[in-house]
């Protein structure tokens, strides 16, 4: 098996936000900001790496019928882990992503790579197919994130690149973030028709 092209896999061909469209919610709410993004990307593919390769490790163990609990019981575990490392080391991540962390437990993307992948493949392959959906997802909300601060705030990561007569208030509210979302999801299915 191919590791490089299943890490590649999930940054491009089955990029959970831009092709395959999951995880709208902290997609659109936590990129008000690159560093929101970022933030939240990173510790989703905390959780989706960590849960994999559990999920892949107890997969010959789990019977059928108590799968989809014992997957959520496994991504919970990681969650609330990664909740009580981020008030106890990082407060201000904690503050500014709030309840979005905890949601985690419900992202679609974790339990659907733990049932459409980890349950079939092996730990290694469970880990990299982790760490190419979490580096797609973390990119696309970094990526989503630049462009609403910049042109919300004129700003990227704090620091000031544009005039505050250039902002335009729309992109750091709500609005602002189907619009942005809806030009990137334009110009990456562009980028993948050009690249055939």
């Amino acid at each position: 098996m191919n590791y490089i092209s299943i890490v590649k896999n999930g940054i491009v061909k089955d990029n959970p936000t831009f092709v395959l469209m999951l995880g709208m919610c902290p997609t659109l709410a936590t990129t008000t900001s690159a560093i929101n993004g970022l933030s939240m990307g990173l510790a989703t593919m905390v959780v989706l790496i960590c849960t994999n390769v559990v999920i892949s490790l107890l997969k010959s163990v789990t019977p059928d019928k108590v799968r989809i609990p014992v997957f959520i019981v496994v991504i919970a575990a990681f969650v609330t882990i990664l909740q009580l490392v981020i008030k106890a080391f990082l407060p201000d991540v904690d503050k500014a992503l709030g309840l979005f962390i905890p949601l985690i437990v419900v992202n679609c993307i974790i339990l659907g790579r733990a049932e459409a992948f980890a349950a079939k493949n092996s730990p290694v392959a469970s880990l990299f197919d982790g760490i190419g959906i979490g580096l797609g997802f973390t990119l696309a909300l970094t990526l989503l994130g630049i462009v609403r601060e910049l042109l919300g705030a004129g700003s990227v990561f704090g620091f000031t690149l544009l005039p505050e007569t250039y902002n335009i208030l729309l992109f750091i509210l709500p609005p602002g973030a189907f619009i942005t979302l809806g030009f990137l999801i334009a110009i990456v299915n562009k980028l993948r028709q050009d690249s055939k």
